[in-house]
């Protein structure tokens, strides 16, 4: 075996790498960033290398300085992580020619299907379904209107070396190619350099399915099942699960025999996957193959008790496969979700910050469930914007896909980030809606059930209750230490717009408390004033909160529900419905910064006149590049800001008169 591995890569996966090389007694070295100096990676590596500035440009994406690492390090093998240089199949033959081992599969196969037309044509050769749609180099978009029309509407317009959600449009009419065409070209040009464009059908309401695949060198390919990653947004997946919902045992095997089929076409010896768009009758079509290791890869893991990373050393090491399809089956269901640095308020914009706070729930086997969170980051670091804004993923596994659901919820409410904006909330809505436990999905989801974007959820009557219970112990626990000798029983409870009258009693060790005459146990608090989470235990169920004090009252969230509740003597509580209400700070006249970020341009001058819809300023986070636009006419009063500057959210860009 290998004695020593570079990893050429950073964060999480970096980690996740290190993890298993010591489990197996290999040595590790990483290379990394200047941004990327304190990391978790770079502590957790026998060695590390600097390879130079933050941009991955000027780092993580030069081969020379990767192999000059390796050279310096004397490691024999690379491991590309995913991102980077995982699917660059000149970055594999280099590090062949320079008599280094690449851990992943050989360059033809990362050629032959890296190229999303070439590709296609592999499949079609392997007998796997494709698509109805063009194969082959599409002229300008008279001959793009043309072939979107004997294809039939609507059909999608992609780029042939697009990813992570660029490059891609949805056409409806004649009117969409028309203008989406162009534009998808020039994005392809822009973003990779290669302005290829394919068109083909695009199945309505359709669900991503992908076959994990895993190859050896002596031509033995096996599957390890399925994963539903149909919880998307902008392209980018959320929520995964192993298996899917939607599959048979019927079409499984015939997705799984397509996707080996396709493997050893191209001579497949690693780790890859096959995606396929599935309709919702369980009708199948390949997508892409991506040749190297997948995010999600854990929830695989988790159903087959392998470690995708250890196989993916093996093959590369030139071992044969330990076992045969026939001695692989499902075990239990697991779900995973990502942990992004992204305001689900703001539309997922980005936000980059420091993880003031970063406590992820425990991991390991309790009874029937396990919780898994692959992170490499601790609290005190830096989400920077030169990279992917994701903290971490976390994994739950049970026996059956509603207690995977469930203790994902428990393991999501026990995560808790301060700092900067995050995902929590809104990947504990969708644990609790309806729609998501039956198990009816879509790539549509988000937008069909945020139409409006994401806001929460409102309180559920149990929610309600368990937010007084906690409110109520917490005032209690302030009184205590102010005043001991009155701790009154009565009160009212202003949770939202909803009042409830309370009495509260200790009892033992915790604290029977009745609200409008519904009497609940609170037990096993785990809480002291300061502290920004609550755990306890309502009427014999665990729970935790994120709990912070407001002007008046606490500011309190369970979940995707956040309510500001009060606690109040009777008599306050009748003052206090006299109150006018707050009036909201008007901002209309003023454009302000919907995210963290830079400053790439600021496009309006003090004094001039902006109509509605004009770009008032760019602003770059994440790698991404987001347009700020006027909402309104007027004339700029005031900039606030100028190119390069860093901005907060809600930071003030432009003031109108």
């Amino acid at each position: 075996m290998f004695s020593k591995i570079l990893i050429a890569n950073r964060g999480e996966i970096a980690v996740r790498i290190i993890k298993t090389c010591r489990r197996m007694g290999i040595r590790t070295v990483v290379v990394y960033s200047e941004a990327d100096a304190d990391s978790m990676a770079v502590e957790m590596a026998d060695e590390s290398v600097l390879i130079g500035p933050p941009p991955a440009a000027q780092s993580y994406l030069l081969a020379d300085k990767i192999v000059e690492a390796v050279r310096a390090t004397g490691a024999e093998a690379v491991h590309p992580g995913f991102g980077f240089l995982s699917e660059n199949a000149g970055f594999a033959r280099r590090l062949a020619a320079e008599g280094i081992v690449f851990i992943g599969p050989n360059p033809k196969a990362i050629e032959a299907m890296g190229d999303k037309i070439e590709s296609k044509k592999f499949a079609a050769k392997a007998n796997v379904s494709v698509v109805p749609g063009h194969v082959g180099e599409i002229d300008d978009t008279a001959h793009a209107v043309k072939i979107s029309e004997q294809i039939g509407y609507p059909v999608m317009i992609k780029a042939s070396a697009g990813g992570g959600g660029k490059g891609i449009r949805v056409a409806w009419t004649r009117k969409d190619v028309e203008e989406g065409f162009p534009a998808v070209r020039a994005e392809a040009k822009a973003s990779f350099g290669d302005d290829r464009i394919f068109i083909e059908k695009f199945i309505e309401s359709p669900r991503h399915v992908e076959i994990q695949v895993l190859g050896d060198k002596h031509g033995n390919v096996v599957h390890l099942f399925e994963r539903e990653c149909s919880i998307q947004r902008r392209n980018q997946k959320v929520i995964e699960e192993a298996p899917s919902p939607l599959l048979d045992a019927k079409t499984r095997a015939a997705m799984g025999e397509q996707a080996v089929r396709l493997a050893q076409a191209v001579s497949y010896d690693s780790a890859g996957t096959v995606e396929f768009v599935a309709g919702q009758d369980r009708s199948f079509f390949f997508l892409e193959m991506n040749t190297r290791l997948q995010v999600e890869h854990p929830v695989t893991e988790l159903i087959t008790g392998l470690d995708l990373v250890e196989q993916m050393i093996r093959s590369a090491y030139g071992e044969k496969l330990a076992f045969a399809q026939k001695d692989l089956k499902i075990n239990g269901w697991a779900m995973e979700s990502r942990i992004y640095a992204e305001d689900p308020y703001r539309g997922f914009l980005p936000s980059i910050g420091r993880l003031v706070r970063y406590s992820p729930p425990v991991e390991g086997q309790v009874g029937d469930i396990v919780v898994r969170n692959d992170a490499g980051v601790r609290e005190g670091d830096e989400i920077s914007m030169f990279y992917d804004p994701m903290i971490s993923k976390l994994s739950t596994w049970a026996k059956t896909r509603e207690a995977a659901i469930d203790a994902m919820g428990r393991a999501l409410e026990d995560f808790h980030i301060e700092g900067l904006g995050q995902n929590i909330p809104f990947l504990a809505a969708v644990m609790d809606q309806p729609r998501f436990r039956s198990g009816k999905l879509s790539t549509n989801y988000i937008k069909d059930e945020f139409p409006e974007g994401f806001q929460g959820l409102p309180a559920t009557d149990a929610q309600r209750r368990l937010m007084a219970a906690v409110a109520l112990a917490m005032h209690r626990a302030l009184l205590a230490r102010a005043n001991p000798g009155d701790l009154r029983a009565d009160w009212v409870v202003v949770a939202g717009h909803k009042k409830l009258t309370a009495h509260v009693e200790a009892v033992g060790g915790g604290l029977s408390i009745t609200l409008d005459g519904k009497t609940l146990r609170l037990e096993d608090i785990q809480w002291r004033p300061g502290q920004p989470v609550f755990r306890g235990d309502l009427d014999g169920r665990a729970f935790t909160v994120a709990v912070k004090p407001a002007a008046e009252g606490f500011v309190i969230r369970h979940r995707a529900c956040t309510q500001h509740v009060l606690v109040l003597t009777p008599r306050s509580a009748e003052l206090h419905e006299k109150l006018p209400p707050k009036k909201a700070a008007d901002t209309s006249k003023m454009v302000l910064s919907p995210m963290p970020g830079l400053v790439v341009s600021i496009d309006v001058a003090q004094g001039q006149e902006v109509k509605a819809g004009e770009v008032v300023a760019v602003l770059e986070a994440m790698k991404m590049q987001n347009i700020i636009r006027a909402e309104r006419d007027g004339v700029v009063k005031a900039v606030g800001v100028k190119n390069g500057d860093s901005v907060a959210a809600d930071e003030v860009l432009v003031e109108f008169a």
